[in-house]
This record gives structure tokens, sequence and C-alpha cells, in this order.
């Protein structure tokens, strides 16, 4: 078997608009969320559909490409890399947060943004 990875890969559909952002370095940074959706059915037969959202962080050109060519609700493939940071909130507690880190990303909705 080849070297384990940290990969994965999602299909769903942005939240919002990506906050793009010009660095000091002069490199783009982008952060969006995706919601993705799941359904079963439980033990009693109802079904239920759940949404789990995930934090998008997407580098350079790709982050202005995906910040030009979608809108909230467009539909994307995305693969990347899972990633936990954490922070101290104003009220001094310790907050996790996971994010994807996006390699690649494609566009699934049938007509894209405007250029």
């Amino acid at each position: 078997m080849n070297a384990l990875k940290n990969k994965v890969q999602l299909i769903g559909h942005l939240g919002a608009k990506v906050d793009l952002k010009q660095l000091e370095s002069g490199k783009f940074l982008g952060h969006v969320s995706l919601a993705t959706n799941e359904s079963y059915k439980t033990q009693k037969g109802e079904r239920v559909e759940e949404t789990i959202w995930h934090n998008l962080v997407i580098w350079d050109k790709p982050a202005e490409n995906l910040a030009k060519f979608t809108d909230k609700g467009s539909e994307i493939a995305v693969e990347g890399k899972l990633t936990n940071r954490s922070y101290t909130d104003k009220n001094g507690d310790k907050k996790l947060i996971t994010e994807v880190i996006v390699h690649e990303f494609l566009l699934l909705d049938k007509k894209p943004k405007d250029l």
C-alpha cells in the first residue's frame, strides 16, 4: 500500500461568497464555508437530512479563481487536506477549528457565475 495521506474530498454548496484577502506578501487567501448533506433513516423509518458545514481555506491563484467564478450556493467539488488550529476567544476559552486546505476544486454548476 502506498503511504497513507491526509486527503479529503467533498462535494457541496458554498455558504457565502469567498472572503478573499490579499496579504502584504502579495499572496491571496480565501475563506468560505461548504455545506454537505447526507440523509439516513432512523430505526422508526423516519428520513433525516443532516447538513454539515466545512471551513475551507484556499491560497493564491486558485483562491482568486474560486472567488471570481462562484457565488453563494455554487456547487463545487474540492480536494485537500484536513488541518486543525486553535485560538483563545475573548472569554479566555480555547477553541479548536478544523479546516480543509483546498489543493484543487471543480465547478459543478451547469452555468458558472458570469465573468
